[in-house]
């Protein structure tokens, strides 16, 4: 089976892919309507090794119809989304979501968007 699957951070990283599908993806532009981007501190020593950073984007519902996040639509097989919710800290929750295309995909929200600090850096 096919997903899509749209990334706006680090799954975007060409070290992250070949880390976790073993090659690089193919995908093509899109954006996350009604959506903000936040940061999360990551603690995972593996997630941090993998994209070089504990600082990652998250995104967080907007009260403003015009905010949208921008980011990557890509296909994914059963086994590349397993490794994706795998590599995804407790921080993020697999939702699907209609983007500003139309296409319906998978994304990583904010597992708890109350507990989020929603910092606009």
């Amino acid at each position: 089976m096919t997903h899509r699957l749209f990334s706006y951070g680090t799954l975007q990283l060409e070290q992250v892919q070949r880390d976790r599908f073993g090659r690089l993806l193919t995908g093509r532009p899109d954006a996350l309507p009604g959506f903000r981007l936040s940061w999360v501190e990551v603690t995972d020593p593996a997630v941090i090794a993998s994209s070089g950073t504990d600082r990652h984007p998250l995104v967080l519902p907007s009260a403003d119809t015009r905010d949208a996040v921008d980011g990557t639509v890509f296909e994914l097989t059963d086994a590349d989304l397993a490794a994706a919710d795998d590599y995804e800290v407790d921080d993020y929750a697999r939702s699907e979501v209609r983007l500003a295309s139309g296409t319906t995909a998978w994304v990583y929200l904010a597992a708890d968007p109350e507990a989020a600090t929603g910092s606009r850096d």
